[in-house]
């Protein structure tokens, strides 16, 4: 393979360099072979590598993939954001554009659009349910009020307030042999309505930065608690991260609007 590949280095979620969570955006004229796509995303060492190529259905402007350094997955938020933020940037792509839509693969289509200084990112709201996870339990090394779980792979652990969060030292390692599953750890903010944490060792990813999938779950499970549809949010990872939350319901059901700035780091290009 000879190609040159359009590359951006995205902090998300951050008006900064070296804060939000990093990815990096690649526009690509059509697909590559799906181990490529992981080979890249294992050469790039991010959280995530988000893939975007002309979507030709009508159904969206562009279709989106991502993959982590180990495997690609079926939702990412930050890296959602941060093609958007490419995109909209661009004169070629987003010149005298609002928004764009990205139709995936396992989430349906997803949306971004300019907001005041930063962006707004529609992702579908994940609903949990209560219910008992001990292993995982044991492995933070906390005892948490309450558990809610997902059928899929995200869990929410609830915990008394922020220092409670910020003091927990988990067993990455024996998180990690759980498989792929999000350990999100929250409790009320200090200075933001609520605060998070984000371990998925078994995705390859100790702690994440700031995740906009777990923001997607933490949307509908706080707006239930404090009664409301919209709140602020930090993420208190060693970067950090700040959000706005919002629950809202349209056409395709009910969704979870996530806002915040990006900013651009590097742009390249990727040679293969």
């Amino acid at each position: 393979m000879t190609q040159s590949i359009p590359y951006w280095h995205v902090d998300a979620f951050s008006a900064k360099p070296f804060g939000g969570n990093q990815a990096a955006v690649m526009v690509l004229d059509e697909w590559l072979p799906d181990d490529v796509l992981v080979k890249i995303g294992a050469e790039n060492l991010f959280a995530e590598t988000a893939f975007v190529v002309r979507d030709e259905t009508g159904e969206a402007d562009w279709e989106l993939r991502w993959c982590t350094p180990t495997y690609e997955i079926a939702l990412c938020g930050h890296a959602t954001l941060a093609s958007g933020h490419v995109l909209l940037s661009h004169h070629d792509w987003g010149e005298g554009r609002d928004s764009v839509r990205f139709r995936t693969r396992k989430s349906g289509v997803l949306e971004v659009r300019r907001d005041g200084e930063g962006y707004a990112l529609a992702l579908p709201a994940i609903a949990t349910e209560p219910g008992d996870y001990p292993e995982a339990v044991a492995l933070l090394g906390a005892e948490p009020i309450e558990v809610y779980r997902n059928a899929d792979r995200y869990n929410v652990f609830l915990f008394e307030n922020e220092a409670a969060v910020r003091a927990l030292d988990p067993d990455i390692r024996g998180l990690g042999k759980l498989g792929t599953d999000q350990f999100i750890c929250t409790a009320p903010g200090n200075g933001s309505d609520i605060v998070s944490r984000v371990f998925v060792p078994g995705g390859g990813v100790d702690e994440d930065s700031v995740t906009g999938s777990a923001h997607a779950v933490l949307t509908p499970y706080w707006a239930r608690r404090l009664d409301r549809d919209s709140f602020t949010a930090h993420q208190a990872s060693e970067r950090g991260g700040h959000l706005t939350l919002r629950l809202a319901k349209d056409e395709e059901g009910q969704r979870a609007w996530l806002g915040g700035p990006c900013v651009t780091v590097v742009e390249g290009r990727f040679h293969l």
